[in-house]
């Protein structure tokens, strides 16, 4: 008979008020829905949310190195200014409450009631039932679980086939492990952006060990059809080419958009020879709770992966992840549909009020834009503002023409965003626009942008 020394593991969940019932849910479940719903049943995007004065990267961040004195807009780094899933908060206040920060039992009950939460929100909305608790595995982001798989498949000076412009970070994960990007450059198609295939097998030599496929897309927000990832696919599988999926937006679809996840493929064979990353962290705006997965129908992937990784887990990160899953879903949905208002909105008034800015059809998935600021760039010489940035620097990194830009709009319309260079080749003449916000502050950003190119287009 178990002893009731004030340790047994019931006597403590009753104690805390969550009950012997959640020893099947996980420790958060039975306790975070009630407190998820808002009055009225639906949840305020629509409140400024000031995040000033709390060491904020994007707007903080943004206000020290600009030297300005305030931002009307912060849209750079990829995160939402909204106040998170109410049962997010719940869960990380009670949690907060028991005061101890001790390591975490990844075989107890609430860490298995995660994993077994991942499983089913992934087949529930999406369809995905290869996930099991055998190929899934818990890491500390997205960043260090594509970090363990280069260094599992490449040797230093192998190479990482990227379609550009891509995601910034994983340039940055491709030097940490010693390897190489090669970049094929995706074609611009009637305002969207396609993969130039011929290109892109040209590109595939011995050299190349890994490819990371981002679906949907950041930066440009294309989101990849069945058959584009099938023949995506073939390709890794016909060169030996180990495919690393992000599928780390897949939440955030535009209306009409349709996400395949890539482990839902017919053809076992391709699916075998990939690995999926994942996380709520853009879904729901988790970013510094640094908590993410990883999981793969071939074992043999999935042990060489799992070998390298390091979760050195977050709990609070894992908690609130666990409290998205099982109290979020209906904030999720009414945020995403927020954010498909504000693509719109954003792109229809560029095209009206900014005539020295283009964009193209708006985008399919996630909350950013990719706009074409070539005009811009042009008129206040930013190509000579990075030449002379260069002479002066003495050897560093060199400035960009897009970087320009990207002091010129903080300086003068108080709005930050992210110079397309970043994101490789395909990014000249581009920057990177986040729209998740409240619309008045997307109306504010939008407004301080017009008005100071008006200044200068006379």
């Amino acid at each position: 008979m178990e002893q009731d020394n004030g340790h047994n593991r019931r006597s403590f969940l009753t104690r805390a008020g969550l009950g012997a019932s959640v020893l099947t849910l996980g420790p958060l479940a039975a306790t975070v829905a009630a407190e998820a719903a808002p009055a009225g049943g639906k949840y305020d995007f629509d409140t400024p949310v000031n995040r000033i004065g709390w060491d904020d990267e994007k707007w903080d961040g943004a206000i020290r190195r600009e030297h300005v004195d305030h931002l009307v807009a912060g849209m750079s780094i990829s995160d939402m200014d909204f106040k998170c899933a109410p049962s997010i908060t719940a869960a990380l206040a009670r949690r907060v409450q028991h005061q101890n920060w001790g390591e975490t039992d990844m075989e107890s009950a609430g860490p298995m009631a995660f994993k077994q939460g991942i499983i089913d929100w992934n087949k529930r909305r999406y369809g995905i039932d290869v996930i099991t608790h055998d190929n899934l595995a818990i890491t500390t982001g997205v960043h260090p679980a594509l970090q363990a798989a280069i260094r599992a498949f490449t040797r230093p000076g192998d190479k990482v086939l990227l379609a550009s412009p891509i995601y910034n970070g994983f340039y940055s994960d491709i030097g940490y492990c010693k390897a190489v990007p090669e970049e094929s450059l995706m074609q611009y198609v009637n305002g969207r952006y396609e993969i130039d295939w011929d290109d892109l097998e040209r590109r595939m030599t011995p050299q190349v060990k890994v490819s990371i496929l981002c679906n949907p897309q950041n930066p440009v927000g294309r989101v990849s059809t069945k058959e584009e990832l099938v023949r995506y696919g073939e390709l890794c599988l016909k060169h030996n080419i180990v495919l690393l999926v992000d599928e780390i937006f897949c939440d955030i679809l535009m209306k009409g958009s349709t996400y395949v996840p890539f482990s839902t493929l017919d053809n076992k064979a391709i699916v075998d020879n990939s690995i999926t990353f994942k996380s709520t962290s853009k879904s729901f705006s988790l970013a510094c709770m640094k908590c993410a997965w990883f999981f793969s129908t071939n074992p043999a992937l999935f042990k060489a992966v799992s070998e390298e990784n390091h979760p050195y887990l977050n709990t609070l990160g894992m908690i609130a992840s666990q409290a998205s899953y099982d109290g979020g879903e209906e904030w999720m949905k009414q945020c995403v549909e927020y954010l498909d208002a504000n693509q719109h909105y954003a792109h229809d008034y560029i095209r009206a009020n900014i005539p020295m800015i283009k964009v193209g059809q708006t985008p399919q998935g996630t909350y950013l834009g990719w706009i074409d600021i070539s005009a811009v760039a042009d008129r206040i010489g930013a190509k000579k503002m990075a030449d002379d940035a260069n002479r002066m620097a003495g050897g560093k990194r060199p400035a960009t023409p897009e970087e320009m830009v990207q002091h010129w709009f903080a300086r003068n319309a108080f709005v930050h965003m992210y110079p397309g260079s970043m994101y490789g080749q395909g990014g000249q003449n581009h920057m990177r626009v986040n729209f998740a916000t409240s619309r008045s502050t997307l109306k504010a950003g939008l407004d301080s942008m017009a008005n100071a190119l008006k200044k200068i287009s006379a």
